[in-house]
């Protein structure tokens, strides 16, 4: 099980992708789901250090990934706002890059990517996101 901690700032995302690559490798995933997994811890964290911690520079980012049997669970904490994924509209996928709303894709690309996507916010311990992939 690997875990660490992270000042939410966008230079630590390459540290946090070697992170996922590592145990992903250990567990027997693929290179092409490594890369997937890759990408939905990159966007998760992006999503938290944008959103959660706007506009605060001290803040921290706690990351735990570990195999249970086939599959890897990734979790993410954070202190910061608070996040309803109710409250995110489907991306129209369909519509021209000049008319499509800004947001959403991430959260739609995280469920696409992962096999589960959790989300649960506590005001005493803040915001735990939970995102699971199996071994194919």
């Amino acid at each position: 099980m690997a875990h660490s901690t992270f000042p939410a700032r966008f230079e630590f995302l390459d540290e946090i992708r070697s992170l996922v690559a590592q145990v992903a490798r250990e567990g027997g995933f693929s290179e092409k789901d490594i890369y997937s997994l890759q990408l939905a811890a990159d966007e998760a964290a992006s999503n938290i250090i944008e959103h959660a911690y706007a506009g605060i520079s001290d803040a921290t980012l706690e990351i735990t990934c570990n195999m249970q049997g086939s599959e890897l669970i990734i979790t993410m904490r954070d202190t910061g706002k608070p996040f309803d994924p109710s409250k995110v509209k489907q991306p129209n996928l369909k519509a021209d890059l000049s008319e499509r709303q800004i947001g959403g894709l991430g959260l739609y690309l995280m469920r696409k990517l992962m096999d589960e996507v959790r989300y649960e916010t506590n005001a005493r311990t803040g915001n735990l996101l939970t995102m699971i992939k199996r071994r194919g």
